[in-house]
């Protein structure tokens, strides 16, 4: 069987507070093949943020391990890329200039470096507000300004943290759609963080759920609708069955057998 991608052994992670502690995730396992797209769906406050700020090395765990590529993560990679739910994205700085900015930290750009930022934007339909400052880009747009400038790098892995959760529905809609497009397109390994089974099902090879507090991890779902995916099979009766089984297990915490 080939080795895990990312695996995370264990994790465990406490918040320390005046005259207390506040445990945020308990015992957490489970592992990630390469060009897998995995969806971690939970109630808030049951320590999803906190995992994947571990899982990307921007938080030392308070107990356990996280390994990608069989190496201890134990600060940030340049190989995992981030999208947060707030852009981010600079006022001052255009949409090119956003995009370019991670680049531009490393090293003094060149033309190549424009050329490949100005066809990633194009890929995403924003070619014409390459110029455009973030107060001049809807909600969408911006959003999808961040992910270009999260995949430009070429991340191996990609993490989300509910990148859409602000957007409107049909929004949501259209961002998973081309998410899932790109993902494809470079066989991108992703983990993603929502608070959305239907998003968590349309997008993903696996649901798993987080639950409690401190959040453990309590069922694995494989979703076994066909990929290129479609919004009308979140209409089937096996995308119907397996969004009620996981809401079903958030609530109550039973759960099918998680694997090994």
């Amino acid at each position: 069987m080939t080795d895990p991608f990312l695996q995370a052994h264990n994790v465990s992670h406490n918040y320390p507070r005046p005259n207390r502690v506040t445990p945020a995730l308990a015992e957490v396992s489970f592992s990630l093949q390469e060009h897998e797209f995995v969806c971690v769906v939970g109630n808030s406050g049951s320590g999803k943020s906190t995992l994947l700020r571990i899982l990307g090395g921007l938080l030392t765990p308070t107990a356990g391990e996280v390994q990608f590529r069989g190496v201890p993560v134990r600060a940030p990679q340049p190989q995992i890329g981030f999208v947060f739910q707030n852009t981010n994205l600079m006022p001052w700085r255009t949409a090119l200039e956003n995009v370019l900015l991670p680049l531009e930290l490393h090293k003094p750009l060149d033309k190549d470096d424009r050329e490949r930022a100005c066809a990633a934007l194009a890929l995403m339909g924003l070619e014409a507000f390459a110029d455009a400052y973030p107060s001049q880009l809807s909600g969408g747009m911006a959003q999808r300004v961040t992910l270009t400038r999260a995949l430009l790098q070429s991340p191996a892995l990609l993490l989300l943290d509910e990148p859409f959760g602000a957007l409107d529905a049909l929004t949501r809609e259209r961002l998973n759609q081309e998410l899932l497009r790109l993902c494809r397109d470079r066989k991108q390994t992703a983990l993603m963080i929502t608070h959305s089974i239907q998003e968590a099902v349309f997008l993903a090879d696996r649901v798993l759920v987080l639950s409690g507090q401190p959040g453990s991890l309590q069922g694995a779902f494989s979703v076994d609708l066909p990929r290129p995916r479609t919004l009308e099979m979140l209409t089937w009766p096996q995308a119907g069955a397996l969004i009620s089984g996981i809401r079903a297990c958030l609530a109550t915490g039973a759960h099918e057998p998680l694997p090994q």
